[in-house]
């Protein structure tokens, strides 16, 4: 059976049934990790790994140049944008004071982001 396919729609199958495992990871991990920092390091990562390998299956299945452009830059623009927006939740949680995970052990941002009123509070080294 799988002989009669050619090897594009086996690479593309591949690459959706991958990218479809990652993207369920990233949601298992929102739901099952204990607090915001892990949960959104789960969805930052394997979700953007699981939407570009489905990208990259739907421009391998349509071969356009447009498409492949569209999911090019589709994937370049998340590429770019998921680190600055995960970097933006985590510093606004942890100045917000969302509670940390009882199994977390270091808190290498003590002090320096104003936590529980303690340390520069703007973020450049200044009170």
């Amino acid at each position: 059976m799988a002989g009669d396919l050619p090897w594009s729609d086996l690479v593309v199958a591949a690459c959706l049934l991958a990218g479809g495992f990652f993207l369920f990871v990233a949601g298992l991990g929102i739901l099952r990790l204990p607090d915001v920092l892990i949960r959104m390091h789960a969805s930052t990562k394997a979700g953007t790994l699981g939407v570009g390998l489905v990208f990259a299956a739907a421009a391998l299945y349509f071969r356009d140049t447009a498409e492949i452009a569209i999911a090019a830059l589709t994937v370049i623009f998340l590429l770019v944008t998921a680190p600055v927006a995960a970097h933006a939740i985590a510093r606004a949680a942890y100045r917000t004071n969302v509670p940390l995970s009882d199994r977390t052990h270091i808190d290498e941002w003590k002090g320096k982001y104003g936590r529980d009123g303690e340390g520069p509070t703007d973020g450049a080294g200044t009170p």
